[in-house]
């Protein structure tokens, strides 16, 4: 299923996934620098659909990379600010972008643990989890969502491994 085919109108908020959900996922590698930040096309079309229609969307990422040593918080702001654009070229908005740096995968910020939806609750106490999706390609976002109490959809994912795309499909 394609982003733009996900069934959104129940929901009021939108929880995004990132990489391989909303640009090509680099496998084994990050996307360190803006000008590697390659949109899934229609992704930023789908967000805007989303925005049109009344929803709150945000993205949750984790993002190893900076804890890594591999980019700093200053790269992935600017590579943000690139996906940002193109979203807002496509006449969408994101509301905001949760991400958590660190590499131990039980830290309680990166998913599936709750700590970027425990933030984002206490940054807007409006969002409410029985009018929450998360949308997502992985089973690190569904496995977050059912922590979270929220529901969840998987999406394909394109991802790019030497040089050569390859479409993931949702089961």
């Amino acid at each position: 299923m394609k982003i733009s085919d996900v069934h959104i109108t129940p929901y009021s908020t939108v929880l995004l996934d990132r990489d391989g959900t909303l640009n090509v996922h680099l496998v084994g590698d990050y996307v360190k620098r803006p000008d590697e930040l390659e949109l899934i096309p229609g992704a930023p079309e789908a967000v805007a659909a989303m925005t049109k229609a009344g929803k709150h969307v945000y993205i949750i990422t984790n993002q190893r990379g900076i804890g890594k040593g591999l980019m700093t918080e200053n790269d992935l702001a600017a590579i943000h600010r690139r996906m940002l654009d193109a979203v807002e070229q496509a006449g969408g908005h994101i509301d905001g972008i949760y991400y958590a740096t660190a590499v131990d995968k039980n830290d309680p910020q990166r998913k599936p643990q709750t700590g970027m939806w425990q933030q984002l609750l206490r940054d807007h106490p409006e969002v409410h989890p029985a009018t929450t999706l998360m949308i997502g390609d992985g089973d690190v976002d569904e496995a977050f969502a059912r922590n979270c109490g929220i529901a969840f959809c998987r999406v394909d994912s394109l991802k790019k491994e030497n040089d050569r795309y390859t479409w993931h499909l949702a089961d």
